[in-house]
């Protein structure tokens, strides 16, 4: 089924207030993770009891809900998506919709720790391409930062993706005192293979154990470190995110800057997210947030696109993150919840 017009009721559903229409779903489908990445999530976690996710049943109506309404991009999120148990089987279900036609890309995020093993499933899946973190290449400040993690692992997975046929962009959160010192690695080992890397700033999401301050990055510091080894051009190329682009003249390859605390991308915002409990938050840094389960649970369907079609229009016009010294986060929802 084609996806509705922007004239159409259900394309209608999917504009907010201020004009911008959504098409990009970020859905959860746990909050846990194998890794516990100290921008992330504090040491010691407490996730969400098993009883009150959904089921891969309801995941899948949810999602299909959100594409009958105009969603053309699903990206699947955790957490770390790969350790949901079922997760293939769910994948394989949703991409019915990339067959119809209804949606054009199905897409996760991963910290590629299980890619190894489940990249030729993603490749049979309809998966074309996915988002890893990788923030260092050093093994001993990957296994730091990441409080756990093999970084031989996660090499070992990205390698695996790329010869399953699936494109793979890295993302890496920009961590004062870390990044600064890797980046031009970085660059090399993305361009090197092919690889968009992109470069994100650290938001102020949940009690992750450390001064938020302490870690910030902003990117236009980081940049102007770039600008002095490599030629940037900034071009209008987009993915579907917020990520704005630049190409490197001396590896031809692209780097991507996502700049939520910097330089806020709101007003060209195409994205709602959903919990893996089924809360639908229309923005990343704001507290609103609507709870779907409930019509989703009453099984009909009518109820549940009039709950998420009222969430859209009370898309709040932007976030307000700010950083400060010694400060609480922004928000207690820990960024593993939605996945950034």
């Amino acid at each position: 089924m084609p996806n509705p017009s922007l004239s159409s009721p259900a394309g209608c559903a999917m504009v907010d207030l201020f004009g911008r229409r959504i098409r990009y779903l970020r859905l959860s489908v746990t909050d846990r993770c194998d890794l516990r990445c100290v921008y992330c999530m504090g040491e010691d976690m407490t996730f969400m009891p098993r009883d009150q996710v959904l089921s891969l049943e309801e995941l899948d109506r949810l999602a299909s809900a959100f594409i009958a309404l105009g969603v053309t991009k699903l990206r699947l999120t955790g957490g770390e998506p790969l350790v949901r148990r079922g997760i293939l089987d769910l994948i394989a279900s949703l991409s019915r919709h990339l067959n119809s036609g209804a949606l054009q890309e199905l897409t996760l995020t991963t910290n590629g720790t299980q890619l190894a093993r489940h990249a030729e499933a993603l490749a049979l899946c309809g998966v074309r391409r996915l988002n890893v973190s990788l923030d260092t290449l050093d093994a001993a400040r990957f296994h730091a930062l990441t409080r756990r993690g093999s970084l031989a692992q996660v090499l070992d997975g990205i390698a695996a993706a790329r010869a399953a046929g699936l494109k793979v962009k890295l993302n890496a959160v920009a961590l004062a005192g870390s990044t600064e010192q890797e980046v031009f690695n970085l660059i090399a080992f993305a361009h090197g293979q092919g690889m968009d890397l992109t470069f994100i700033e650290t938001m102020p999401l949940g009690d992750v154990g450390v001064d938020r301050i302490d870690q910030y990055l902003p990117l236009n510091v980081l940049r102007a470190r770039i600008e002095t080894r490599l030629s940037l051009t900034d071009t209008s190329e987009r993915t579907g995110g917020p990520a704005r682009y630049v190409r490197v003249a001396e590896t031809g390859g692209r780097i991507g800057f996502i700049t939520p605390m910097s330089h806020s991308f709101c007003e060209s915002c195409n994205r709602v997210r959903v919990s893996a409990t089924g809360v639908l938050h229309t923005c990343l840094g704001q507290e609103d947030a609507v709870d779907l389960k409930g019509p989703l649970r009453a099984r009909g369907e009518e109820g549940l696109r009039a709950a998420i079609a009222g969430a859209i229009k009370a898309k709040p016009k932007g976030h307000d993150f700010v950083i400060s010294r010694g400060g609480a986060p922004a928000l207690a929802r820990h960024m593993s919840v939605l996945g950034g």
